[in-house]
């Protein structure tokens, strides 16, 4: 608990069986987390079978692989059915470490924000800390374009360590998002479109073998999209187009 808020992590998994239980350690380590929701999504490893035997841990396994986005929305639906106050998304993989889980809780716990991201930018130690140079060039274009369009100022749009209030979570229309990557970016655009605030905490970078990463040719796909999704999100805006991304709201 934190300011008498449940604090229930989240981890979107797919073969994780190797980093899961470090991952898990260090989580239930920072003393504020009541509970860790894994949902696999149909890994042919071991991940579930680590899982099991995790403390304070409920698991959920997809019968078929929904995809990255598929995975969250099953993540927040179970956290949200929980009494989760406050939900942060851990990927199992190790990436991002979870000792600035108290940190990005006090935020949203002490009714500052609704969202916390861990960025990997903020600091400039990316590279530094392994992010390949055409991700980090990548990371940059998009973040400045998506700036531009969505009228934000965020450092990135693209890290996958996230904390958010039971508020936003129940505010955003999630289940009309993407199953696949592009989901990450279509909820940061969804939480700008309905006026909350972003918070953003410096967050390590950590790149090895097996960390989850996607490959080139799906990190343009994904590019391609979270462009598509920033432009949906200003010709919404100037009332041009209706999009089920970006409802009317009062």
């Amino acid at each position: 608990m934190f300011q008498n808020k449940k604090v229930v992590v989240v981890m979107p998994a797919y073969n994780a069986e190797k980093t899961l239980l470090k991952t898990y350690e260090e989580v239930m380590a920072q003393g504020i987390v009541d509970m860790v929701i894994l949902v696999d999504d149909a890994s042919p490893d071991n991940t579930a079978k680590v899982a099991a035997g995790l403390p304070r841990t409920k698991v959920f396994v997809h019968e078929r692989n929904l995809g990255y986005g598929g995975n969250q929305k099953t993540c927040y639906r179970m956290a949200l059915e929980e009494g989760a106050d406050i939900v942060i998304m851990v990927h199992p993989d190790y990436q991002y470490t979870p000792k600035l889980i108290p940190a990005m809780a006090s935020l949203i716990g002490n009714d500052l924000y609704h969202c916390v991201l861990g960025s990997r930018i903020l600091g400039g130690y990316a590279l530094k800390g392994g992010m390949p140079p055409w991700k980090y060039i990548a990371n940059r274009f998009l973040t400045f374009a998506e700036n531009v369009l969505i009228g934000a100022k965020l450092s990135e749009y693209h890290t996958g360590y996230r904390a958010f209030s039971r508020e936003l979570l129940l505010r955003l229309p999630l289940k009309n998002n993407s199953d696949d990557f592009v989901f990450d970016n279509q909820m940061m655009a969804q939480i700008v479109w309905f006026d909350y605030t972003v918070a953003e905490v410096s967050c390590p970078t950590k790149y090895f073998a097996e960390a989850s990463s996607i490959n080139f040719i799906r990190s343009i796909e994904y590019g391609i999209g979270c462009l598509k999704t920033a432009c949906a999100f200003r010709l919404a805006k100037m009332n041009l187009i209706k999009s089920v991304l970006f409802p009317t709201h009062g």
